[in-house]
């Protein structure tokens, strides 16, 4: 255990204060997480076929939209343009926070990623309102994805775990997550802010080269590979000492879903034994800490990857929002 929260306390601070590892997030979480399953005694071969297995869905969508993106580049950015200056830039970016965050549960996170990271590329966008834009979409993105058993792993894994149908995430979380995609809209539309006039096409997103394209697949499938060995690593620490706390703890212990992969926290510590508050508090929290930092969630990885958006930056503004939202949830949950 002792190993284990040392690991923990590395992944939270070095990525923000060294470097090296800042720029090498990938390598620096893949060799964490097999620290990390190494030292928990969770290191097999069923492990680590489902580490080489896992990322392959993700890698290879991230490889395709990067080839559609190259081949399709400027039609894309044209219609992207041509939307936003006829509803003006930022209703457009407003509307597609909304967008993105509920056609997520349908067309999946991964798929609604690639969407926000090719309307970034093209919109006449500031640095700051560039990396706002992105996490704000990325928390609607992460919030919507779980109202359906297809939009993301966890959403997947808790109706399977519930034995329940098509429609039970959004009856137990749509009325909390259709509100507060539509709130980070509007925040979105007042906290983003465009240039004077667009890009000319392709100045901002000049096309990437093959080898561009292939090692950020890549870097992707580390990634991912590294966070299936660390949320199956950490396994042991969640039954010793999340499992079984009362649900306001545990919806504040959920944070750890920032840097932990929140499907395999999901898959630890719902039961159908559990009403539905329990179960509701418990996912509230994972998904809503899921959008605070870069490894909470692949929309996050996906969009920082492609967009070369650093720990510190997305920290710097992600979590006062996953902090206040978490607040606000709290009260709502657990007060009122």
């Amino acid at each position: 255990m002792v190993g284990l929260f040392i690991i923990l306390i590395l992944v939270l601070v070095l990525p923000f204060s060294v470097k090296k590892v800042e720029h090498n997030l990938e390598a620096f979480l893949f060799i964490m997480g097999i620290a990390a399953a190494t030292v928990s005694g969770m290191m097999n071969m069923h492990l680590i076929e489902k580490a080489l297995v896992d990322p392959i869905q993700i890698t290879l969508a991230v490889l395709i939209a990067g080839l559609i993106t190259k081949w399709a580049q400027v039609p894309l950015e044209k219609a992207i343009l041509a939307t936003s200056k006829a509803l003006t830039p930022r209703i457009f970016l407003g509307l597609m926070v909304i967008i993105l965050g509920l056609a997520s549960s349908i067309i999946t996170a991964i798929i609604a990623a690639i969407i926000l990271v090719i309307i970034v590329n093209v919109l006449p966008l500031e640095r700051q309102s560039e990396i706002r834009f992105t996490i704000l979409a990325c928390f609607s993105i992460g919030l919507g994805a779980a109202l359906s058993p297809i939009g993301e792993p966890l959403s997947t894994i808790v109706v399977s775990k519930m034995s329940e149908d098509f429609g039970y995430l959004f009856s137990l979380i749509g009325p909390e997550v259709v509100p507060s995609v539509i709130i980070l809209g509007i925040i979105s539309v007042f906290f983003v802010k465009t240039t004077e006039s667009p890009n000319t096409l392709g100045a901002k997103n000049p096309s990437e080269s093959y080898k561009d394209i292939i090692i950020r697949a890549a870097k992707i499938y580390l990634f991912v590979m590294g966070l299936t060995f660390l949320g199956h690593g950490f396994e042991p620490l969640i039954e010793a000492y999340i499992l079984g706390l009362a649900p306001g703890l545990l919806y504040w212990i959920n944070m750890l879903s920032a840097v932990l992969d929140n499907a395999t926290l999901a898959a630890a510590e719902v039961s159908p034994a559990m009403d539905d508050e329990t179960i509701r508090a418990i996912l509230l929290g994972l998904l809503i800490a899921g959008g605070m930092l870069i490894p909470g969630n692949i929309p996050n990885i996906i969009a920082a990857g492609k967009l070369n958006i650093t720990s510190k930056e997305w920290a710097v503004f992600g979590l006062p929002v996953g902090l206040i939202l978490m607040a606000i949830f709290f009260v709502i949950l657990f007060i009122f």
